[in-house]
């Protein structure tokens, strides 16, 4: 059986909430559980634990999948909020993200990004982000519309010697978009799988060296593809190649 841990969303205590009013709830939107889920694959959230309770499931697992969510704080890569600190992130899920990642990336298990672990990844690799887009870029490109949510796409162009390009064999892919925010600076040891033509944003991003450790983020959601079906591409030769990853490391 292989085990991904999957990195948690953070509810916090609001005493207008019905059920669990004054407790935090750690949880993931089900469509990502479908996603993950195949014989002999078993996603496992991960929990929020103080670390050395935590590390007995980091252990147990054999890749990490970085989820989407809330926005990431700029606190996290030292930048001050901009507009009153309008998109102050969730700085807790961050450090709980990272301590992960530093893990992940000491163990060499292979990890995978999907929107806001795509920049969760980059943040704790040493990139920067925009805090949001519109504003920050000037972009023309709709990459987020929070009434039509994931059923809006739009086309990337895929670097020719990248592992998108070996996986679909495609130079230019469509893709789901529900974010506002992006990579800015992209990490020193990342290299661009993939940009969005109408404003160069990053939307997909690899480590500089995959044999040495799988890295493998994505600015779309790849869970959600079954709302457009196929007006966007296959999500599984995606997670194809990052199961083939852990299946390679966990037989080491």
């Amino acid at each position: 059986m292989i085990k991904l841990g999957v990195t948690s969303c953070f509810m916090y205590p609001d005493l207008d909430r019905l059920v669990f009013g004054a407790k935090s709830l750690s949880y993931i939107e089900n469509d990502m559980f479908s996603y993950l889920t195949r014989k002999n694959v078993m996603p496992i959230l991960i929990p929020d634990l103080d670390y050395e309770r935590q590390k007995q499931f980091l252990d147990e697992v054999d890749g990490f999948v970085f989820s989407g969510g809330v926005d990431v704080s700029p606190e996290s890569y030292s930048e001050v909020g901009i507009n009153n600190n309008r998109w102050a992130g969730d700085r807790y899920r961050d450090e709980y993200e990272l301590k992960i990642l530093e893990y992940a990336r000491n163990s060499k298990k292979p990890v995978f990004g999907i929107c806001r672990g795509m920049q969760i990844i980059n943040v704790g690799m040493g990139g920067t982000l925009y805090q949001d887009l519109q504003t920050q870029t000037g972009t023309t490109r709709n990459h987020r519309d929070a009434v039509k949510y994931d059923t809006i796409k739009h086309t990337v162009d895929v670097c020719s010697d990248g592992i998108l390009k070996k996986i679909y064999k495609k130079d230019h892919l469509n893709v789901n978009t529900v974010h506002h925010q992006g990579v800015k600076d992209l990490a020193k040891n990342l290299i661009l799988e993939a940009s969005c033509p109408d404003d160069d944003l990053c939307e997909a991003f690899r480590s500089s060296n995959m044999e040495e450790h799988y890295i493998l983020g994505v600015q779309w959601h790849p869970e959600f593809s079954p709302s457009l079906q196929n007006e966007v591409e296959d999500p599984a030769p995606l997670f194809d190649d990052f199961l083939e990853a852990v299946k390679i490391f966990k037989g080491k």
